[in-house]
């Protein structure tokens, strides 16, 4: 049996550079990590918030500029990636399914790919920098929650990805079960900051509409054009969804704690 410490300390391996040892880690300890994607967000979200925290009397520009940097050292703009390749794919492609998948195993980076990295950081600074003092708050809901619908997304599509052609990104599998765990723990993560914090009830079910309308969309759209999902489309979800949390949040006026 697994024991959902060791499925934990798989996720912070997959999706951070964080060391917490414990390896090597089984396919099956990797299949059950996807379910606590949230839980290792919400820790990044902690750890960046600290950053912000620490830099905010620099400035709310700097401090937003200083706790996205920390981030993309924490992962090793590993979503960042991913939504990169994802926008070169889906822009360059046009309808040519095999083009597709010929642009997602490049590891250049083209046009379509680094607007979307400047539209994604600059967006992220911009949005962090409004909220403010809120921005702590914000970046664990926002790094939480947006790895919910990634993990749905990877239990309910199809994987496109050969098996030859598979990187290390492409070792994590999950099912239903790890979805609604991860979900339960996301839930766990937003109860939470409504009942503890600032974050209002119209806040709440607008950042739960905006996750399950991108998930959907995001879903038929990878579903259409290629055929179901890999794991630069997860990437590029989970930065789409972190955006619209904090989108939310800035339209409600922001949040404190």
């Amino acid at each position: 049996m697994i024991r959902p410490l060791r499925a934990a300390r798989a996720a912070v391996v997959f999706s951070t550079r964080i060391p917490v040892g414990g390896g090597p880690y089984t396919e099956e300890e990797f299949r059950q990590a996807p379910a606590y994607f949230p839980l290792v967000g919400a820790g990044l979200g902690l750890a960046t918030a600290a950053v912000h925290m620490l830099s905010f009397p620099l400035g709310a520009g700097p401090a937003a500029i200083s706790c996205v940097a920390a981030g993309l050292l924490l992962t090793g703009a590993f979503h960042e990636d991913g939504l990169a390749d994802t926008a070169d794919a889906l822009g360059g492609s046009i309808r040519d399914r095999g083009r597709l998948l010929e642009i997602l195993k490049d590891s250049r980076i083209g046009t379509f790919g680094a607007a979307a990295l400047v539209i994604s950081l600059t967006l992220r600074f911009s949005l962090l920098a409004e909220l403010g003092v809120g921005a702590p708050l914000g970046l664990v809901l926002a790094h939480g929650l947006s790895r919910v619908v990634p993990v749905w997304q990877l239990a309910t599509l199809p994987y496109i990805t050969p098996p030859e052609h598979a990187r290390s990104s492409d070792m994590v599998r999950g099912g239903s079960a790890q979805a609604w765990l991860a979900t339960w723990i996301g839930a766990g993560l937003l109860g939470a900051c409504l009942l503890l914090t600032s974050v209002s009830l119209r806040a709440t079910l607008g950042i739960v509409a905006s996750l399950i309308c991108l998930g959907f969309l995001s879903a038929w759209r990878y579903r259409v054009r290629a055929g179901g999902v890999c794991g630069d489309f997860l990437g590029a979800t989970q930065q789409l969804c972190q955006a619209a949390v904090l989108i939310v949040l800035v339209l409600d006026g922001g949040v404190s704690g």
